[in-house]
């Protein structure tokens, strides 16, 4: 069984791509609003909400408790790609290095089609495949949705 690996999927979302990449690129702080029941908070630790290699600290919810995770992003306003790179946190108890990396491909004219992909590298054998955070990402994408269809 390997240590490193990268799992993905993609999502079709309801929303123009660009509105989409600005709620992660501009916005983030109204994630939590967005998607409440997955995402409790996020603050800047370093930088700003809109500046490329900032540093936020997220508390989210996977599996039976809260989480925390700090991330550094990196944003491509041109591809409308965001990476987050696990810096510190609970993440980092399962694994040495944890990637996560989504674009939002316009489709239609209000529509996009959302790839994301998590690269990482296991502590140890044991520990599974990180699934979990993609589902994770995929709800937390669909709550985006939804808000930013309500207007």
């Amino acid at each position: 069984m390997a240590l490193q690996g990268k799992v993905e999927t993609a999502v079709e979302i309801k929303v123009p791509a660009d509105k989409f990449y600005k709620i992660w690129s501009k916005q983030a702080h109204h994630v939590p609003t967005a998607s409440p029941n997955h995402v409790e908070t996020v603050h800047v630790h370093e930088g700003d909400w809109e500046t490329d290699g900032s540093i936020k600290v997220w508390k989210y919810n996977i599996g039976e408790s809260p989480k925390v995770v700090k991330e550094k992003v990196v944003l491509n306003d041109e591809d409308k790609s965001v990476t987050m790179i696990g810096l510190e946190g609970d993440v980092m108890q399962e694994y040495k290095a944890m990637k996560i990396v989504f674009h939002a491909n316009p489709k239609e004219e209000d529509s996009s089609l959302v790839k994301v992909s998590i690269e990482y590298e296991k502590i140890k054998e044991e520990i599974p495949t990180p699934n979990n955070y993609l589902d994770l990402m995929v709800n937390v994408f669909k709550d985006i949705e939804a808000h930013l269809l309500k207007g």
